[in-house]
């Protein structure tokens, strides 16, 4: 049964009024178990629940703080390795098919060859995340992820990005989520997706200053959002002039082409002929001529700032407690990262041992993104996922696509930018496909079998292969509300229960509770 949007309103009426339950509702669970699973994962699964119950606490926040020692399912290993771009660097990415000489002009065929590529490769960059979302049991760096690309944010949308963004997640986010913040603000800012997004490869000095004062040549957009959202924060203490320091001192990085020799892997190349080799003040400090090096020195000085240590610390407290975190924590996650010389997981750790994560008025009070609605949901259903497409598809709708977003501040995961009537309409609608069996998400579309490989590796074609559909079966209502934590409110519940049984389960998944987490 599908159930139509202009019969939402009405459902919801139903939600709200509270009818007397025609059964009795399950025993919930602890609150403190659901609250840590809906805050370090994108949600539960099938188990999950009973699974911490058993284990405990703070053995589960041991355990997804240290994701390299939790297996993955195979299940999931093979999909990612059937996906042939995912490892590739930027340099292999760009160079793919590349026939014609440098300097030459591509044939329409190349053009049409390259667009079919870059289309290849950023679709299975959205495969790749949204698969290990919904199905990898490293949530908490799924979940750290997806703040830390937001927060080192590069737009798949300009040029060649939907090239690399694939790669610059692979290379530059992954590794580092759970690791030092220098680390992380080190593979950012080299990376070629980073320097092409934000105009830096365009940063070249030159000795004549304009009537303002600013050094032709230069290109300041990477070093004002280096400083006002990577690090210091736009109440930083940083001025203009630490602005074309900034830009002097980063002048010359850039990424290769193919006439030029690298030391890397991932593209990045510094061009001396580019570099202003004068010494420069920045903020505060003497930053004596050194070329390539000046700049690693810049990032030591804002990762090491108090500034940057409490611009980090705001964000974190954000995504994890509320939209308007406790000055009491920031200070103390402020303090801990100073302490700890920015090492994440023991900010985080701070954190999730913190008396204001554990609030009362902090449960079930964050209002999902529609990355966390839509992933959230197809874990809760315990769906094996082989078809990201209706996923992406929402975030489409949904304002947010993957990748896609254009300004250098990332989404915002805050409730004033996503709680709309609109948005709350397409959120339902999914709600009933999914809970009625009517997305495909098990199935293997068309144009994603020439991905699929035998165990000789060996490409199998669209004709060699026919299309998998998954079944149509609608979602349990009672094993839904058990994945849950049987976590719904009194109202909730005696709506759910004197409803029709076919669209109990679309309620659970568009009840008010389920927004939030």
């Amino acid at each position: 049964m599908i159930v139509k949007p202009k019969y939402w309103m009405l459902l919801l009426l139903v939600l709200l009024r509270g009818i007397d339950p025609s059964n009795a509702a399950s025993t919930p669970v602890d609150p403190k178990v659901l609250h840590i699973i809906n805050r370090l994962s994108f949600g539960p699964r099938p188990g999950d629940v009973q699974r911490v119950e058993h284990m405990g606490v703070e053995r589960y926040i041991q355990e997804q703080l240290s994701p390299d020692s939790i297996p993955e399912p195979q299940s999931l290993s093979s999909q990612l390795n059937q996906l042939d771009t995912l490892h590739l660097n930027p340099v292999e990415l760009s160079e793919h098919g590349t026939t014609h000489l440098p300097g030459q002009k591509p044939s329409l065929e190349e053009r049409k060859a390259a667009n079919k590529w870059a289309k290849q490769v950023l679709d299975q960059a959205v495969q790749a995340r949204l698969l290990q979302a919904t199905s990898s049991k490293r949530q908490l760096q799924e979940v750290m992820v997806d703040f830390w690309y937001n927060h080192f944010n590069v737009d798949a949308g300009k040029g060649r990005l939907s090239l690399w963004v694939g790669a610059y997640e692979q290379q530059a986010i992954r590794p580092y989520a759970l690791g030092r913040f220098r680390d992380l603000l080190g593979a950012t800012a080299h990376h070629p997706a980073m320097q092409y997004y934000l105009d830096n490869f365009q940063n070249r000095a030159d000795s004549r200053p304009d009537a303002q004062g600013h050094v032709r040549g230069l290109n300041e957009n990477y070093a004002r959002e280096l400083m006002e959202l990577h690090t210091l924060g736009v109440d930083g203490g940083y001025t203009q002039q630490d602005v074309i320091a900034l830009a002097r001192i980063l002048s010359g990085w850039g990424f290769s082409r193919a006439s030029q020799q690298t030391d890397n892997n991932f593209g990045f190349y510094f061009n001396s002929k580019r570099h202003d080799f004068s010494d420069k003040v920045f903020l505060g400090h003497t930053i004596k001529s050194g070329g390539e090096t000046e700049g690693d020195k810049a990032l030591d000085i804002l990762a090491q700032s108090p500034a940057t240590a409490r611009h980090i610390s705001y964000q974190i407290a954000e995504y994890f407690v509320s939209d308007r975190p406790p000055t009491s924590l920031v200070n103390n996650l402020t303090q801990r990262y100073l302490a700890t010389d920015g090492n994440i997981r023991e900010v985080l750790n701070t954190l999730f041992h913190s008396r204001e994560f554990w609030d009362t008025k902090n449960l079930n009070a964050k209002f999902k993104t529609p990355l966390q609605y839509a992933i959230s949901a197809v874990r809760a259903t315990g769906v094996e996922v082989k078809n990201t497409r209706p996923i992406s598809n929402l975030l489409q709708q949904l304002g947010m696509p993957l990748y896609r977003c254009q300004t250098p501040d990332g989404y915002k995961n805050t409730a004033d930018v996503w709680l709309n009537p609109d948005a709350m309409n397409r959120r339902l609608s999914f709600a009933s496909a999914i809970a009625n069996g009517n997305l495909p998400l098990s199935s293997i579309p068309p144009n994603m079998q020439q991905w699929q490989r035998t165990p000789g590796q060996q490409t199998i074609s669209t004709e060699q292969r026919p299309l998998q559909k998954s079944p149509n079966i609608p979602v349990d209502a009672w094993q839904l509300s058990n994945t849950l934590g049987n976590s719904l409110s009194m109202k909730t519940q005696k709506a759910i229960a004197s409803s029709s049984p076919k669209i109990r389960s679309v309620l659970i998944l568009g009840s008010p509770e389920f927004m939030r987490h």
